[in-house]
């Protein structure tokens, strides 16, 4: 192979850079000619394209007599903001407390809108009522799954049982559970993702944790707790499985034999769970998901 001739490549290399500074040259010169009119008046540069406004998120409460769920919801939906302050959030009620689910839409006018169920699972409020609602709306909305199952509900519960002071036995042969108190539906779906609310906090708690119900669906709170006695489980929690306080949350709480947790609240990894139903739903609809 012949070797190569640094003196006899180095015109090469001065033909090639100074192509290439000639090239660069043309180029800019012809960029700012596109902006000249031909009579020599400046024409004006391109406007960009205005930023996609991503869709309102619309946090969607069942609603209760009880005051404190009111400002439960508000303070969640305040922590939703601070995590992702470019976006529109807003709150609606499936009934007993204002702003009502279609008074919040008609507000919105023609801006599209994600609604975010503040819901633990499948059931006639998912299925029927809030869609039912989206679907009168004059703008385009998509409703999202409701907050459970999922890691992030399972890590608020356990955050909750133990700023309630609950510590688990985990020795063999111990004797610690949780009871998972949720409102209880007729429709197997609900009761489905309850279970599998249940089986996540447990694998995370390392105990025996059984789901009852304040309504229509079985077994009760007083039932899960007689049943895990017989079991020899004695050191038992009522974890509150319910978006706010309420009347529900009331009752099963006051039957707990020890520790009772607060409902889920306004805690961080709620507001993290709403803002991800929110991304899941807009990606469906073909969307980029914003980050979080």
């Amino acid at each position: 192979m012949t070797a190569s001739n640094p003196l006899r490549d180095e015109p090469a290399r001065h033909l090639d850079s100074t192509a290439h500074l000639m090239h660069s040259i043309s180029s800019q010169l012809a960029d700012r000619l596109r902006l000249v009119h031909p009579d020599g008046r400046r024409r004006t540069a391109p406007a960009a394209a205005p930023a996609a406004v991503p869709p309102a998120l619309v946090l969607v409460a069942h609603g209760s007599r009880d005051p404190r769920a009111l400002d439960t919801v508000r303070a969640l939906a305040d922590l939703v903001r601070a995590l992702r302050p470019s976006l529109l959030v807003r709150l609606g009620h499936i009934e007993l407390n204002e702003p009502l689910l279609p008074d919040t839409l008609a507000t919105l006018g023609g801006t599209p809108a994600v609604l975010v169920p503040l819901l633990l699972g499948r059931g006639y409020h998912v299925k029927r009522d809030i869609p039912e609602m989206a679907a009168a709306a004059s703008a385009r909305v998509r409703v999202a799954a409701p907050l459970g199952p999922h890691p992030l509900l399972v890590q608020t519960l356990h955050a909750r049982l133990t700023e309630a002071g609950w510590r688990p036995d985990t020795a063999a042969g111990g004797t610690s559970a949780v009871v998972l108190a949720a409102a209880g539906s007729r429709d197997p779906d609900s009761a489905a993702d309850t279970r599998r609310t249940a089986r996540l906090l447990a694998a995370r708690l390392g105990v025996p944790v059984v789901p009852a119900y304040a309504s229509a669906a079985t077994p009760t709170v007083a039932t899960a707790l007689r049943a895990l006695a017989a079991r020899g489980r004695h050191d038992v929690a009522v974890a509150s499985c319910f978006t706010a306080p309420g009347r529900f949350a009331t009752q099963c709480a006051a039957q707990a034999p020890g520790i009772a947790s607060a409902p889920l609240g306004a805690h961080e990894a709620m507001a993290r769970l709403v803002l991800h139903r929110y991304d899941q739903a807009r990606a469906m609809t073909g969307a980029e998901p914003a980050s979080a």
